[in-house]
């Protein structure tokens, strides 16, 4: 029995999003392949057919954007059938666009992301990210397994030891270029087998992980949105770059999929740890 933990970043071109976010979402392994039947169903029911058959890409920058709020705004809510039906010609390729047609896709695109996170509150996924307030508090040594990194296994780590069932924990990356790919293999190597607390979190998390394709990949579409609503939304301790009002929805539904546990930290015996941190 094991828990993947899809993993994604968000915010690491400095540019869109305000901050940088290493997300995770853990999900059961027997529950994996419910959650994505029921994500392909959602996808027929949002839509009309396989948003991705057109070879368009299920992306969070994309589907939340300002402008997808603004055209699903220009009309009153569709019923969902009708939406679903205008959607669909709207992502024909031969067809005229209306504007009937683009506020149905983009009604259907915020729906989208919302059954997604409702989804994953169904089947007991968890939420795991680091969250950067300042870049420059991050030590560039490529010898070295970032912080964020350090952290996020850390907490996965916890959440694994509370099942005390010895649940092992398997790692997925969105695929990165050739070379950086080889970096974090590297990083997580050196840190899994030469420090103490790599080597006793091995025990629990498989310190090799599995790179994959996010557009073929459903559990990274997961973390995509995630990483993306954490970035622009979530506030707390020196995180106070403004918010997207409207994607405070988003954020509540992920706030309900953190973990929380409790550990002796120096003198600290019950010391409160979430699963969400702000390196």
């Amino acid at each position: 029995m094991a828990y993947f933990l899809f993993i994604d970043e968000s915010g690491q071109d400095h540019h869109d999003s305000p901050y940088e976010v290493l997300a995770g979402v853990s999900i059961k392994d027997e529950d994996l392949w419910n959650l994505i039947k029921s994500i392909h169903d959602l996808e027929i029911s949002c839509f009309g057919k396989k948003y991705r058959d057109d070879k368009n890409e299920i992306k969070a920058r994309k589907f939340l954007k300002k402008k997808t709020f603004r055209l699903a705004s220009q009309m009153p809510p569709i019923p969902v059938i009708d939406r679903t039906e205008n959607a669909r010609k709207a992502l024909g390729p031969s067809l005229p666009v209306t504007k009937l047609g683009l506020t149905a896709l983009a009604q259907a695109k915020l729906d989208y992301a919302k059954q997604i996170f409702e989804l994953c509150i169904r089947f007991r996924c968890k939420v795991f990210a680091s969250i950067i307030a300042d870049p420059g508090t991050i030590p560039d040594d490529n010898n070295m397994l970032r912080k964020d990194y350090v952290y996020l296994f850390e907490r996965f780590y916890y959440f694994l030891e509370d099942k005390k069932d010895q649940m092992q924990g398997i790692v997925v990356f969105d695929e990165l270029d050739k070379s950086a790919s080889h970096l974090v293999l590297s990083q997580m190597d050196r840190y899994f087998k030469s420090t103490l607390k790599g080597r006793t979190r091995s025990a629990l998390i498989i310190p090799e992980p599995f790179f994959v394709h996010s557009d073929l990949t459903t559990g990274i579409q997961i973390v995509d949105f995630i990483a993306y609503i954490l970035s622009w939304n979530f506030r707390a301790g020196k995180l106070d770059k403004a918010c997207r009002e409207e994607l405070n929805t988003y954020l509540d539904l992920l706030k309900s999929m953190r973990y929380i546990t409790s550990r002796q930290i120096g003198d600290v015996q019950n010391h409160t740890i979430w699963s969400i941190v702000i390196v």
